[in-house]
């Protein structure tokens, strides 16, 4: 029997299917937090009050027989072809059923159509006729207020939303119209092998937003490769096909056939230079924005699906530490980590004015999608002390600047310039000491502390230091990089 989240992942990549059906050690945690039982709160804003609740293990016959008893239908699961579905909510009508699916974003998009279009599909071959098609979905306008209050929290919609997020396509005439058997795509799993699919192929699947945890093992050999290997090309579309025309290195690059980016040109050029590129100009004008006091700044956050506090909105973001270096012209450096737990936002706010100095630079890695804009939501929260905490964003510099604009490239960074990758070119132990090594492992720790105010002592004391450590390692690391680049352009009139 298969579900829908197999089917989507077959019809992406049948090799990720079968890695995932056979990875032992894979274990979810969501990017998002979704404390609140949703469904549950669906119900109130749907005024639900008798309702046949499906539960996992129930068979389509279980499902048919509450639709001929009960108005509302919640989490029913029908069968159909060797596809099992759980249908969020079904409400009778005079003319068959209206279908409410319960989507957990802000603006349901048509871009997703697999949940919708099977789920409507194993219906209809059941025999049950759709009157109308809603989506319940997050209120982006939504603010909370002491108590949660669902019927605000929750918009009942009949439409999918453009890009714009404004409505637009109808929800059940989409679906009708890019709907189709999906039969022919279910025998096919049926009878699929992962030893009889072919060899893999490269396509934008296997990176996209983001790198397919399985793509190592289909193409084992790129772990492998040389740090200036051709393939290490930063956004070219070109690099597989001179790759496998024997242009295999940065510097034998047809350049013709590239996108002519800052980037690529670093990269090219690095590989020209013996391993390193430097636009000492460019880095020397940028070095000069850089005062005394530097304040090396790093935050950690959490994302909440449903706001769990006064003043938050769907998705908002609750930061819960920081760590900071301060480095004086002398070289002297002073350390300090904040972390909470829970709710601190205002005591966290008026720490940061305090432990950053009042004059010199603030630097962060990546600053204009993070640390800034944690800095700017502090500061619509707190009116009183917006001022302040602007007038740090005010002197706020990117360390990643550098390396995004092509002023700097290390063949050693491989195409990619994360402040971990760049660290681990240095003569440091940087990350691999630590137990906490990535910034998602960090919030997962966070959630077992804010789930557990019981937490054994020992086990809390060991997760707030390793909170610390790896916070801590963060902006110790823009220390070392910081110093790496002046050092690369000492001497430079």
């Amino acid at each position: 029997m298969f579900h829908i989240s197999d089917c989507k992942k077959y019809t992406r990549c049948p090799r990720m299917y079968f890695y995932d059906l056979a990875d032992e050690n894979k274990e979810y945690h969501p990017f998002v937090r979704l404390d609140e039982k949703i469904t549950n709160l669906a119900i109130e804003k749907l005024g639900i009050s008798n309702y046949f609740l499906g539960k996992i293990g129930d068979s389509k016959e279980v499902a048919m027989q509450a639709m001929k008893k009960n108005e509302w239908l919640v989490k029913a699961r029908f069968e159909y072809s060797s596809l099992r579905v759980k249908v969020p909510f079904l409400h009778k009508t005079n003319g068959g059923w209206d279908l409410y699916f319960l989507f957990s974003g802000i603006y349901p998009h048509a871009n997703d159509m697999a949940f919708y279009n099977d789920t409507v599909w194993v219906l209809k071959q059941n025999g049950i006729f759709i009157d109308q098609i809603y989506i319940i979905h997050l209120n982006a306008s939504y603010v909370r207020k002491k108590e949660l209050d669902p019927h605000e929290l929750f918009v009942i919609s009949d439409s999918f939303y453009n890009n714009n997020n404004n409505p637009t396509q109808p929800i059940k005439e989409y679906i009708e119209n890019t709907m189709h058997d999906i039969s022919p795509l279910l025998k096919e799993m049926e009878s699929a092998k992962l030893e009889n699919l072919p060899t893999p192929i490269r396509t934008n699947k296997c990176t996209g937003k983001s790198k397919c945890k399985y793509y190592d093992k289909c193409f084992p050999y790129e772990d492998k490769m040389d740090a200036n290997s051709i393939l290490t090309l930063i956004a070219a579309s070109e690099k597989y096909k001179m790759y496998e025309e024997n242009i295999c290195t940065l510097k034998q690059c047809d350049i013709q056939r590239i996108e002519g980016s800052r980037q690529q040109y670093a990269q090219i050029m690095a590989d020209k230079n013996g391993g390193l590129f430097v636009d000492h100009l460019a880095l020397k004008n940028w070095l000069s924005y850089i005062q005394y006091p530097i304040a090396f700044i790093d935050f950690e956050w959490e994302r909440f699906a449903i706001p769990p506090y006064i003043g938050m909105k769907p998705y908002d973001v609750l930061p819960f530490e920081y760590a900071l270096y301060v480095l004086q012209e002398d070289g002297t450096v002073s350390h300090k980590v904040y972390l909470n737990i829970h709710d601190d936002r205002r005591d966290m706010a008026e720490n940061l004015i305090r432990d950053i100095p009042k004059n010199g630079s603030v630097i962060a890695y990546n600053a204009d999608c993070a640390e800034k804009v944690r800095i700017e939501e502090f500061a619509q929260l707190f009116p009183d002390i917006k001022d302040q905490l602007l007038a740090i964003n005010a002197r706020m510099e990117d360390l990643q600047l550098p390396f995004v604009s092509g002023m700097v490239y290390d063949v050693r960074m491989r195409g990619a310039w994360s402040l971990k990758t760049i660290m681990n070119m240095m003569d440091d132990p940087g990350y691999h000491a630590l137990d906490i090594r990535q910034g998602m492992d960090a919030v997962f720790q966070w959630r077992h502390l804010d789930y557990n105010d019981e937490v054994d002592a020992k086990e809390k004391e060991k997760i707030i230091e390793d909170l610390k450590k790896y916070c801590g390692m963060d902006s110790y690391a823009m220390t070392v990089v910081y110093h790496w680049l002046c050092g690369m352009n000492k001497g430079v009139v």
